[in-house]
């Protein structure tokens, strides 16, 4: 299979599905993670645009210890808008080029309206490259049904019950590694708000995990909209 995850600053696949995605990486999949927003407000020191090319280069490193392609559309902070056109064509292209066989992205509520409007928007756009007539700029074909979409859990858990929990217990050591690649979020949270951000994935793993009966887990929802359900079961 070819799995498509869709995060939007460098560390929320990482932190919210990461698990999933080095154990599929493991199984043999494809894994192609993407990032829409570049996460250049994401310092209190560190200036954009010096900030947005440091975490592109933690989410490579994230992404090569699992083998995952990893892209990045760009957008900056606070400026993701799922009703923004051209943003909707970037997806659309990326899906069209990746065929997944499911997409992961955030649930459509979240802590932060960024994480919000890509939710929203990689719903619409897995519609639109459906559309045969729909941004044919680069001849790229249309994909045939709307992929499945899984949504991952929000930061901490919070108003988010899972549907379905995948065992992450084997690779929670890589999931840990893949956000220790973000250095310059985890010593910013560590040394401004006191925060031991390894801990604290780990933490919600584990909780989850105590959740479905395992060390550790992760927790999704499936999207619940025709002609998205199938009766296959896709997480690993």
């Amino acid at each position: 299979m070819h799995v498509l995850a869709i995060g939007c600053h460098p560390d929320d696949l990482e932190i919210g599905c990461g698990g999933t995605l080095a154990k599929l990486a493991g199984q043999g999949h494809k894994v192609t993670m993407v990032h829409v927003a570049n996460g250049d407000k994401g310092h209190k020191v560190i200036l954009p645009e010096q900030l947005s090319a440091l975490r592109e280069g933690e989410a490579q490193a994230a992404g090569a210890l699992i083998g995952a392609e990893v892209i990045s559309l760009g957008i900056p902070d606070l400026s993701v808008k799922a009703d923004d056109d051209g943003l909707i064509a970037k997806l659309v292209e990326v899906i069209r080029q990746t065929k997944p066989d499911y997409i992961i992205t955030h649930p459509p509520e979240d802590y932060m309206k960024d994480h919000m409007e890509v939710s929203r928007a990689v719903f619409d756009a897995s519609f639109a490259a459906t559309v045969p007539h729909y941004s044919r700029d680069k001849g790229s074909s249309a994909t045939g049904s709307p992929a499945p979409i899984f949504y991952m859990d929000t930061l901490a858990g919070v108003g988010f019950l899972p549907t379905e929990y995948v065992d992450i217990s084997e690779v929670i050591d890589t999931k840990l590694a893949m956000n220790e690649r973000h250095q310059s979020q985890i010593k910013w949270l560590y040394e401004h708000d006191g925060i031991d951000f390894l801990d604290f994935v780990r933490t919600v793993s584990k909780f989850r995990g105590l959740q479905c009966g395992a060390a550790y887990a992760e927790g999704f929802v499936a999207c619940q909209a025709w002609p998205r359900l199938t009766t296959r079961r896709l997480l690993p």
